[in-house]
């Protein structure tokens, strides 16, 4: 009998576009196979052995192995929408029948109503690198003291601030503003802090992001671990993407690697239930960055860790890893 899933999220490591991938402007999208394409020498022996690239779609690249040492599958996603938290909660059993709201913009009645309640003007709001962004009007940011607001293809409200401007505690608050007021007509997936601050003149975006989800509107497979008396785990931005619900024992992670060392610490534990990791670096480092040579590096970053990963697993304990949607690069 089985007692633990170790269940980890390759955030964004998609392995080919489905077939409702058109009506989100991703027809042709393939990020595992651009990333090979466009980074050849990507050496990850041991997502291979697991027959990552025996995935059908996959053999093309020319790395299937004859004998795998794990199982292997493609799955296509049956909910409405191509986000983080669409794909987090399909994994724990949710449906999304109707797709988050996503803009190019934010009306300018709820930005002026978004104003007045935080008592300061905004800047930018409009689609955008988040990295870029904070280059392009960090120095007005920091001048002004208004918060840099943007958004992307996801559901998603960013706010941007340097913490020598205004201090974490102060976004957070008004990142709790934001979302109590996306609601209805409004009602977006995520309402995300990011903040940076300057190092070495230039501007970089610190660990301390907060993800602000809507909350699952029914129980999802964590509540049912919690329930039945079992462990739930939450490494990464598991706890904001599920708004705490069902998330147990929580922790903050700092990258990839951090995230990694930290689901081994746990494995070594004696607990029975669900460790549920996110590593969030291939999407919000690379993905979103358009770095395919970067995200390669993740991968093989990642692959490194898997005989360790490897040894803590117990003898009743089952390891997946997937992703929760595509990023291509």
């Amino acid at each position: 009998m089985f007692r633990r899933v170790t269940l980890i999220v390759m955030d964004s490591l998609g392995v080919g576009a489905l077939p409702d991938a058109v009506a989100y402007g991703d027809a042709g999208a393939n990020t595992l196979g651009h990333i090979v394409t466009a980074y050849p020498k990507l050496n990850a022996p041991n997502l291979t052995k697991l027959g990552l690239f025996n995935i059908d779609g996959l053999e093309l690249l020319g790395r299937k192995v004859n004998h795998t040492v794990g199982a292997y599958g493609r799955l296509a996603e049956a909910s409405k929408g191509k986000d983080t938290i669409t794909g987090h909660w399909e994994i724990a059993g949710l449906l999304t029948e109707i797709p988050f709201q996503t803009f190019e913009t934010f009306p300018e009645d709820f930005m002026r109503a978004f104003e007045q309640r935080i008592g300061v003007g905004t800047l930018g709001n409009y689609a955008a690198s988040g990295t870029e962004i904070i280059e392009i009007l960090g120095p007005a940011h920091e001048s002004t003291g208004k918060p840099i607001i943007y958004t992307s293809n996801d559901s998603v409200f960013q706010i941007a601030v340097n913490t020598s401007v205004i201090s974490l505690a102060r976004l957070y608050e008004i990142c709790e503003i934001a979302r109590e007021m996306l609601q209805g007509p409004m009602l977006v997936g995520r309402v995300i802090a990011r903040p940076y601050e300057i190092r070495d003149g230039k501007r970089v975006r610190t660990s301390d992001r907060r993800d602000y989800a809507v909350s699952p509107p029914l129980p999802t497979l964590l509540d049912n671990v919690i329930a039945a008396g079992l462990d739930v785990i939450s490494i990464g931005k598991i706890h904001d993407i599920f708004a705490g619900h069902g998330t147990g024992t929580s922790i903050h992670t700092e990258d990839n690697d951090d995230g990694c060392r930290k689901t081994i610490e746990a494995m070594r534990g004696d607990t029975s239930g669900l460790i549920f990791t996110n590593l969030v670096d291939f999407d919000s480092k690379y993905g979103h960055r358009r770095n395919p040579e970067g995200y390669a590096h993740a991968i093989e970053s990642f692959d490194q860790f898997l005989p360790e990963i490897f040894a803590a697993m117990r003898n009743d304990e089952i390891l997946m890893l997937c992703a929760d949607h595509g990023n291509d690069p």
